[in-house]
């Protein structure tokens, strides 16, 4: 069997079906039984599964073009032309490997903590990758938005049976903005469906659209993928989903989610509408900037650990945003291609960070059961390890240099530098204000005296947790010091991109 040719398909669908076994065969109502040690083992074998091929992917990737690799089309719906249509480039592939790479994580993190319906906790995350998987694979605009709006259900799930106290309201208000965003991405899509008779990515890129046209549908797809992100103002789903959410849950919103967003801007808005995002990249700045400076100051108030990480994430997404839309502003295409790839590698990054960060303070909260970070201090009296892979990540979230952290938001400044000064002066406020929010969370909670009696009968890491912090701590390192692989990647598939976005749509310019 031929991996190459159907690679993708088994990556959507194994986890998908994995984790319909894991709801059919169920727990049998005893998170201790036997049957649900099993499902847990199913679930962990998924995942790895799951992983170990899309390493296979990644090591079978031709870096040398920018073409889709491991393309697999077929016909689906023949009436309106719709395809069943995957494929990967150099800024699809990593954003896969890094779904792939977190969801075992997170069902070893989940592995003891979770008491109630386990089989169908690892279920929810297991289909949830699948189509995860989907939305950065598919070609096919129709295909595209099954795989968008179907994520959403098991999220939905996931934070409304497994979540706090204020769950359903968290789950509501994170379902509603993240719906609603998404009806008129799907109106444009009927109405470019419209113009070229089929809903294949490639052919919406090709069709002239007038500065109208580009400007209207920019504005839908707008909706979508800021909510999604999330931007300044449509954010304020995100802190209370991420407080409710049970830890793994919080893990895959922050780590691989809010890049949906930042995706379906490099895959739609940017070659589709080259002209109308060039009209709104103004725009779209003043947003990012706004998030980086505005959100950062935000976060400094916070005294829910849950909270001020979700606020960091959305201020350092703020540069993903940032640097995709300098390119309007920048003479020379070495600028813009930093500016781009730059907020690619935050992504990733981001990804790893601020997983990292939840999965920690779902360690603390496992033992204390609590998120304020008054009810610590000294944590590094009594749990020394954990200290020094918490300070780690918060290092990382802060963007020290040789950390993940610091390759993204490095490449990002120096891009808006070439761009404007007053882009790079607002733009590296993040250095000063993510050190500020992040080290007064560290120095509260983790040094100090002991501040209180559970903090002082705490225990270190177990087994479960070093190997889950430490995969990621490595993997923070790796690509803090050596981001060539994944920037190299990228490269030709960055070069095409900036080429497609420097051609007018405008009808007869082409």
């Amino acid at each position: 069997m031929d991996l190459t040719h159907n690679i993708l398909s088994i990556l959507v669908w194994l986890p998908v079906f994995g984790g319909m076994a894991l709801l059919m065969v169920g727990d049998g109502g005893n998170a201790t039984s036997p049957r649900a040690a099993s499902m847990r083992m199913l679930a962990l074998g998924v995942s790895t599964l799951t992983f170990v091929l899309s390493i296979f992917l990644y090591s079978s990737f031709d870096t040398a073009t920018a073409s889709m690799q491991f393309v697999e089309r077929a016909p689906w719906i023949d009436t309106f032309r719709i395809e069943y249509y995957l494929g990967v480039d150099g800024i699809s592939a990593p954003l896969i490997l890094l779904t792939t790479f977190i969801t075992p994580l997170v069902v070893v993190a989940g592995w003891d903590t979770i008491k109630s319906r386990p089989s169908q906790y690892f279920a929810a995350f297991l289909i949830l990758e699948g189509l995860m998987i989907g939305v950065f694979a598919a070609l096919d605009a129709f295909l595209f938005y099954v795989f968008w709006e179907a994520m959403l259900v098991p999220m939905f799930l996931i934070i409304g049976v497994w979540g706090g106290e204020r769950r359903i309201y968290a789950t509501l208000k994170f379902f509603l903005y993240t719906f609603l965003g998404s009806v008129l991405m799907l109106v444009s899509f009927i109405y470019l469906y419209g113009k070229t008779g089929d809903f294949n990515f490639f052919s919406f890129a090709d069709v002239p659209l007038t500065l109208l046209e580009q400007q209207l549908i920019f504005l839908s797809f707008l909706l979508a993928f800021a909510v999604k992100v999330p931007m300044w103002p449509v954010h304020t789903w995100l802190p209370d989903a991420h407080v409710e959410a049970p830890t793994g849950g919080s893990v895959i919103l922050a780590a691989i989610m809010l890049k949906m967003g930042g995706y379906g801007f490099i895959r739609l808005s940017l070659p589709m509408l080259p002209d109308g995002s060039a009209y709104f990249s103004g725009l779209m700045i003043a947003l990012s900037l706004i998030a980086v400076v505005y959100i950062g100051l935000v976060a400094l108030m916070q005294t829910d650990m849950k909270k001020l990480i979700a606020y960091s994430s959305i201020a350092h997404m703020g540069f993903v945003t940032l640097g995709f839309f300098l390119l309007w502003s920048i003479a020379g295409d070495t600028g813009a291609e930093l500016g781009m790839t730059g907020g690619i590698v935050q992504m990733i990054s981001h990804g790893l960070v601020s997983g990292a960060m939840f999965l920690c303070v779902g360690v603390l909260y496992d033992r204390v059961h609590s998120r304020k970070i008054a009810d610590y201090g000294g944590v590094a009296n009594t749990m020394p390890v954990f200290a020094a892979f918490m300070v780690l990540f918060a290092m990382a979230n802060a963007g020290l240099p040789g950390t993940s952290g610091f390759v993204g938001e490095f490449m990002v400044i120096i891009a808006s530098f070439k761009a404007n000064v007053w882009y790079a002066f607002f733009a590296a406020t993040t250095l000063v204000l993510g050190a500020a929010y992040t080290l007064w969370m560290i120095k509260r909670v983790v040094y100090g005296e002991i501040g209180n009696k559970n903090v002082a009968e705490l225990q270190d890491l177990n087994r479960r947790e070093f190997f889950v912090l430490g995969v990621l701590a490595l993997s923070v390192l790796l690509v803090g010091l050596w981001p060539a692989p994944l920037v190299d990647m990228m490269s030709f598939t960055v070069d095409q991109l900036l080429d497609q976005i420097a051609q007018s749509k405008l009808p007869g310019t082409r």
